[in-house]
């Protein structure tokens, strides 16, 4: 099957493409729960000779297209799954595409419409190329990635053995807004993305008279040298060759100038690159934060939940992502990644289950040097790159499956 003829059908597409992307674009929904964006999908796929399966604990569209060359049956037949996220962020768009956002206080700002309109259009595609196909393909639409829960929720109600049985290669692809390389692919084997851990905690002191700090037990120079303290057991107790990142995005302390609280809290975001890591951050932290304030003579309730793993592409299957990608739209078109991702990903835990890869693809708008990046208000994305996505996500699953069944 020839690569120019998927990437020319691709262009065939762009329209409806676009269409579908503005549209999820104007309508955003958060988390678990998105009807109206499950509903245009259904709506997209609704003429394709596809199997569907609707989510029960969140509103995933997960569907299955059969292959029919070939006499591979039952449980050897094998399956490639792809993977589109659909959910916003909760930020007011400021953009001020005609396209904009018609809910208040949400917007479309990490491009998973994007990734949607993409898949749909891959599986139109594909749904073309059936009788070429020796196996089957699995299209994951999933709900809630930003609150890194959906994947693993769809997970657990079955998708990775939705063709019946676990799929052998998995792939999933992220656009991003800022990179300055439009249209450019980039790919890394390995550790790709980082964990992504929280941390919540809550210093309890005495308030009283900001003229006499004496006769209280003040939290917020307790919860200051705990926010420093976090900083410098990352330099002091972590391998710098195995990075860990503490950033303190929420602080809150009293009401007046001149009166000191009975508390004070905070809230982190807590990044690792490996397991190892991780482990010692759920250790090294409480003990640390308990030790601060017992120094002073306070408590603290420390509330640390456990996010999302780290992300590792499997070397073969990233290699074949790559070559996938040169085949497609040239050698000047793919680069390798150096280093890791500083943000996270659901699809790591897919890609912990089932060896496959997860590709970006930089969708910075032509001529925007100073382009916002993903989770901006002001991020956009540039719809030429529709075309690119739906093309690579057709021609992984195309050329995944002839390797498959060669073998």
């Amino acid at each position: 099957m020839s690569a120019d003829k998927i990437l020319e059908d691709a262009r065939e597409l762009h329209g409806d493409i676009v269409q579908l992307r503005h549209a999820l674009h104007r309508h955003p929904e958060l988390g678990l729960e998105l009807p109206r964006t499950q509903e245009k999908v259904l709506e997209a796929l609704a003429d394709l000779p596809l199997e569907i399966t609707l989510g029960k604990g969140l509103t995933s569209v997960g569907a299955v297209l059969r292959g029919t060359a070939g006499d591979i049956s039952g449980a050897d037949r094998p399956t490639v799954l792809l993977r589109a996220d659909m959910d916003a962020l909760p930020l007011q768009e400021e953009t001020g595409v005609d396209y904009t956002s018609q809910v208040a206080g949400r917007m479309h700002a990490c491009g998973h419409d994007l990734h949607t309109s993409m898949l749909a259009g891959a599986a139109r595609l594909l749904a073309e190329r059936r009788h070429q196909l020796a196996g089957d393909v699995v299209l994951m639409f999933q709900p809630a990635e930003e609150q890194l829960a959906g994947a693993p929720m769809m997970i657990d109600e079955g998708i990775l053995e939705l063709s019946g049985r676990r799929a052998d290669a998995a792939y999933g692809l992220h656009v991003f807004s800022a990179g300055g390389n439009t249209g450019r692919f980039e790919t890394k084997p390995g550790v790709m993305m980082s964990a992504a851990d929280a941390l919540f905690v809550k210093v309890i002191g005495q308030g009283g008279h900001g003229s006499a700090p004496h006769q209280a037990k003040d939290p917020v120079p307790v919860l200051a040298e705990m926010i420093l303290g976090l900083q410098h057991m990352v330099t002091r107790q972590f391998n710098a060759h195995d990075p860990v990142v503490v950033s303190v995005g929420m602080v809150k302390a009293g009401e007046a100038i001149n009166v000191i609280p009975d508390t004070a809290e905070f809230g982190a975001s807590l990044r690792m690159y490996s397991d190892a890591a991780r482990t010692k951050m759920q250790s090294a932290v409480p003990r640390l934060l308990e030790g601060i304030a017992s120094a002073h003579g306070l408590t603290v309730e420390i509330n640390y939940h456990v996010g999302g793993r780290v992300t590792v592409t499997d070397e073969a299957h990233t290699a074949f992502a790559a070559d996938q990608i040169e085949e497609l739209f040239g050698a000047q078109r793919h680069h390798r990644l150096a280093t890791p991702l500083g943000g996270s990903e659901d699809f790591a835990d897919v890609l912990a289950r089932v060896p496959g890869s997860f590709i970006c693809l930089d969708a910075t708008p032509e001529g925007r040097q100073d382009a916002a990046f993903n989770h901006s208000p002001r991020a956009t994305f540039d719809d030429s790159v529709l075309v690119d996505g739906t093309a690579l996500y057709t021609q992984l699953a195309v050329a995944r499956l002839a390797q498959l069944t060669s073998t």
